[in-house]
């Protein structure tokens, strides 16, 4: 493969695996070398000034981490939107060309059919039916007075325990004496 470099590279057109959808809803196609702060200015114009009620974020191979991003980074800005997964594998068709064709004939393409992992995420800000599969409820919304920097407990398991005395150092005492040369600072262990 030293010997090819990649011509093209296009993807297998599916149609958005969510049965019902308005026909003018928007589908965020995520891209690998896109930018997150570039989609999500679209994507909160589109739910926030458009007012739309459901919005489809997509990605294939290297973008499905981005295209999560994405999505985590909406349902915390707008909260309250329903979310369907799906998960699904799309056909990518990449076209190599030699480099070093042979002298004597034409230059030979090599076609490569890749099976690679894909995702589709709606948000909906209507219920959606939560029997289908993928299906997530919106987060509960933080009461008044709640701290959101991340000192909750969300995450614990059992609650931390009460720290040993014996654990923790002792008190150094700091002694500065009145002397003119000003060495008499001794340092001690309380005990």
């Amino acid at each position: 493969m030293e010997n090819f470099r990649k011509v093209r590279t296009s993807e297998e057109e599916m149609p958005l695996p969510f049965p019902d959808l308005p026909p003018d809803v928007v589908e965020m196609k995520v891209k690998e070398g896109s930018k997150i702060r570039n989609l999500m200015n679209f994507a909160m114009a589109q739910m926030e000034l458009k007012g739309r009620r459901q919005i489809v974020f997509s990605g294939c191979g290297r973008a499905v981490t981005k295209t999560i991003t994405c999505v985590e980074i909406m349902k915390r800005k707008l909260g309250g939107l329903h979310q369907v997964t799906k998960v699904r594998y799309k056909t990518v068709l990449e076209v190599w060309e030699n480099q070093d064709p042979p002298p004597d004939g034409p230059a030979q393409n090599l076609t490569v059919h890749k099976n690679v992992p894909s995702i589709c995420i709606l948000l909906s800000r209507d219920p959606l039916d939560p029997n289908q599969m993928g299906y997530q409820p919106p987060e509960p919304r933080h009461e008044a007075g709640e701290d959101t920097l991340g000192s909750s407990t969300k995450g614990l398991k059992r609650p931390l325990p009460p720290p040993c005395e014996e654990l923790l150092p002792k008190k150094l005492q700091v002694q500065v004496s009145d002397s003119p040369r000003g060495t008499g600072t001794t340092a001690g262990q309380q005990d």
